[in-house]
């Protein structure tokens, strides 16, 4: 697959050029998260590593598709697509997921064909440790006050009226394929490949210690790196959290 049609295929977005042979960073955007919350990461880490950053459907441009009902869905489309890009003979790939994203991340690593360099988890209880959430049951303003709870949601569109009612239905969405999601059966045998958790200290719906519990999901080895800051820890940590991504990338690389 070209370059170019990495660009404009359905659930991958690519904004910058990269080495070749470079390691892929796939990643996986938060409940009502688009892929574009992945560009500043694609603009610091290129040209060493080729980000590639997931759409999901029903948001940006593709909202005129419905939101996928379950975290499944997504996976099993992000692998189609995977499998393309990898025809290119290009680099191989490390996952990255936040929040809801990570989870979708570990069902992509547990579909792949050939495992991953590594699986990064960002804001992100381990599914040993999940818990079926009420969000989407939630009226209008009980979703919204979420959003600002967790602070990833820019401002200016948290007060645009007409923005909110094309958003909302998708962040419910989300929020009911995260709560319909269960722990996968067998749990064993678990990922061949390393996980790295990442986390806010402060983080107000995930303990440090739900989220180091996914050690137990890989044999792969397993790191941790803790961040000062809430859910959306990364966006004020960014160039810590680059640098962290660039130490897994060149540790298993």
């Amino acid at each position: 697959m070209s370059a170019q049609a990495v660009r404009a295929d359905l659930w991958l977005r690519r904004y910058r050029a990269a080495r070749s042979g470079a390691v892929r960073l796939v990643c996986f955007p938060h409940a009502g998260g688009a892929a574009n919350f992945y560009l500043p990461f694609s603009r610091q880490l290129s040209p060493t590593v080729e980000t590639l950053a997931v759409q999901y459907p029903g948001r940006h441009d593709r909202l005129a598709e419905p939101p996928a009902r379950s975290l499944a869905e997504l996976a099993d489309g992000v692998v189609a697509e995977l499998a393309d890009v990898e025809e290119d003979g290009c680099g191989p790939l490390v996952l990255f997921g936040h929040s809801m994203g990570a989870v979708v991340a570990f069902e992509v690593a547990r579909r792949l064909e050939r495992d991953p360099l590594a699986l990064i988890v960002s804001a992100c209880r381990a599914p040993s440790r999940l818990r079926a959430g009420s969000v989407h049951l939630r009226d209008d303003g009980g979703v919204l006050a979420e959003l600002r709870r967790l602070g990833g949601t820019a401002g200016d569109l948290l007060g645009n009226e007409e923005l909110l009612k094309m958003f909302l239905p998708t962040v419910r969405a989300d929020y009911a394929a995260l709560a319909a999601y269960t722990e996968p059966e067998p749990v064993t045998p678990p990922l061949a490949c390393p996980i790295t958790v990442m986390a806010g200290d402060s983080d107000p719906v995930v303990p440090v210690d739900e989220a180091l519990a996914w050690a137990q999901f890989t044999t792969g080895g397993f790191t941790s790196e803790i961040f000062p800051g809430g859910h959306f820890y990364l966006t004020s940590c960014a160039d810590q959290v680059t640098e962290s991504v660039l130490r897994t990338v060149k540790r298993h690389g």
